[in-house]
């Protein structure tokens, strides 16, 4: 579910909590007005068109290396489309950061090489049982060969 103050430009966590979901409406919106920009112009719409139908030639039978970035990439230049970003203005970024924060936060208690676990603990207060544990080891501690 996105919590989010702005749902439409957004990280959110995905359904099984073990992705990040980045929604960005703008970047559609834009995609739609530049394919209908140059609707207008017949001469314009009919090329948009015929790199349409290719597009969905390829996407609906099998798709050789290649063909599907080339058919795409066909339909942006006939449609003159630009490339998909979106400027993000800076309260933004700092939401967007928190965003994201959470969802990394939420996503790597997945993740096995996170932590190493209680050899991470590096408070000042455990310097000394360190030290000692250095100098004396437990015989379940041993050593240990790589």
């Amino acid at each position: 579910m996105n919590h989010s103050s702005k749902p439409g430009l957004s990280f959110h966590l995905g359904a099984n909590h073990l992705h990040g979901v980045l929604r960005v409406d703008a970047i559609r919106t834009d995609t739609l007005m530049a394919l209908v920009a140059g609707w207008g112009d017949p001469d314009t719409r009919d090329q948009v068109l015929d790199a349409l139908d290719e597009l969905a030639a390829v996407v609906q039978g099998v798709a050789r290396e290649g063909e599907l970035d080339a058919a795409v990439e066909q339909v942006e230049d006939v449609a003159s489309m630009d490339t998909a970003q979106v400027e993000v203005q800076i309260p933004d970024v700092r939401r967007l950061l928190g965003e994201l924060t959470e969802v990394e936060r939420r996503t790597s208690r997945f993740n096995p090489g996170r932590s190493k676990g209680a050899s991470d603990i590096r408070h000042p207060a455990m310097r000394a049982t360190r030290k000692h544990l250095a100098a004396n080891p437990l015989p379940e501690q041993g050593r240990r060969t790589a």
